[in-house]
């Protein structure tokens, strides 16, 4: 709807949206609970048995079996795989003796330092100590899904016991206050939560836009994690370009995305189509990371052995795919039974080997754009040095000249 409003404000042809509030709502009817490591058959031939996964409250990997006159098929598709050191969940857990395996490497290239809970709480204090002393807001970036309610538990816990200085903690995000009210029902620890003096809940726009009227340290959490939706763009616009701002990313930052370009150290970012000067403290802490590192994702994929035909390694950047594939070719998996597959490629399963199809003709994107960044970031990074070029020219006369190759380059296109 913001982009059709855009496109209309500017003369240009309305997008067809491929599914509506309407059809969203309507999906709901097909939601239904199962419980973990229960068997549920889907449809004759196809059943399915869910894992706790350990990335979040609810998370799951699926086993899949397949029954045909000839053979059965195990394959599990792991999901997001937690780490072993997580405030509200276990260990995550999964079947054995598979024919293939289907796993993420978002952190298949990383080695963590060991998490403990000490070490865990004293980071995020000091990142707290240090966004007060900076005498601004402190804006943290979170999904509204767990590592909001994880760092709504630790942050209230330390200023009930002195360890930080008090301050409001905004919550802003209706999903995430929802959310909490689901780890209060369903999870163990943070119950109460949204009864805390320092919660404040910001539910309205109203409200949340009232957040920029306050001045001196305040903390704001706000969803998107990455930053690429969201009210959290909102916060960042307004408080991105004050040296006292600190913006605590305590996530993973996707290539392309507003968190990985501020992690990145850029000086300037575009928001809203306005050009924001970077003067904030830009900090990090993985300590709260959902993600299993390379070594616990090894370590997993190791206890799901025997794995007889093939291991299909997903979701992750260049470097941490071939990170993870290193990793499993040493110790559990021959790399021969190693697959990085990319966007569009289908395997036939049912052999001894999974066999690859020829997908020439149907490949929506080349395997070297998949890789790279989409058209809307490269025109961002594009427009923000076509200004620092026409800010540092000598003069008109100068940022004439600039303008006019840019009008022939896009002539000659």
């Amino acid at each position: 709807m913001s982009l059709n409003r855009r496109n209309a404000a500017r003369g240009r042809k309305l997008v067809a949206p491929i599914y509506t509030q309407r059809d969203a709502l309507a999906c709901l009817d097909a939601f239904h609970p199962v419980i973990y490591e229960q068997w549920v058959d889907v449809i004759p031939g196809l059943k399915a048995r869910y894992w706790n996964a350990g990335h979040l409250l609810g998370s799951a990997s699926i086993e899949l079996t397949f029954t045909t006159k000839d053979q059965v098929i195990n394959v599990l598709a792991s999901g997001d795989i937690g780490p072993d050191a997580k405030l509200f969940e276990d260990d995550p857990e999964g079947p054995t003796n598979l024919d293939y395996l289907l796993c993420e490497a978002t952190y298949g290239d990383t080695d963590r330092p060991p998490v403990t809970e000490e070490g865990r709480r004293a980071h995020l204090a000091e990142e707290v100590h240090a966004a007060k002393r900076a005498g601004g807001s402190l804006l943290i970036p979170a999904f509204a899904v767990e590592r909001t309610q994880e760092l709504i538990v630790e942050l209230v816990d330390m200023m009930n016991r002195g360890q930080i200085p008090q301050a409001p903690i905004f919550l802003d995000s209706p999903l995430a206050i929802r959310a909490t009210e689901v780890f209060e029902r369903d999870a163990a620890g943070p119950a109460k939560l949204l009864a805390s003096p320092h919660l404040r809940p910001t539910e309205s726009v109203d409200d949340s836009k009232a957040i920029d009227r306050l001045d001196g340290f305040h903390i704001v959490i706000a969803s998107s994690g990455m930053c690429d939706a969201g009210r959290i763009r909102h916060h960042l616009k307004r408080y991105l370009w004050q040296a006292s701002t600190t913006v605590l990313l305590t996530g993973f930052q996707a290539q392309g995305t507003l968190g990985r370009f501020l992690d990145d150290g850029l000086k300037a970012v575009r928001i809203q189509g306005d050009e924001i000067q970077v003067k904030a403290r830009i900090r990090r802490i993985d300590d709260y990371s959902g993600h299993a590192d390379g070594p616990e994702l090894a370590r997993w994929i190791a206890e799901r052995r025997p794995i007889r035909r093939g291991v299909f390694l997903v979701h992750g950047e260049e470097r941490a795919l071939n990170g993870l594939s290193e990793r499993i070719g040493e110790r559990s998996v021959p790399a021969s039974q190693v697959f990085i597959p990319v966007l569009d490629d289908i395997y036939e399963l049912s052999t001894r080997a999974p066999t690859p199809l020829d997908v020439a003709g149907r490949r929506r994107l080349t395997p070297e754009a998949v890789t790279n960044l989409d058209w809307h970031n490269d025109m961002s990074k594009l427009i923000l040095d076509i200004n620092d070029r026409l800010q540092v020219a000598a003069d008109d006369r100068a940022r004439g000249v600039i303008v006019r190759r840019l009008r022939r380059a896009l002539e000659a296109d």
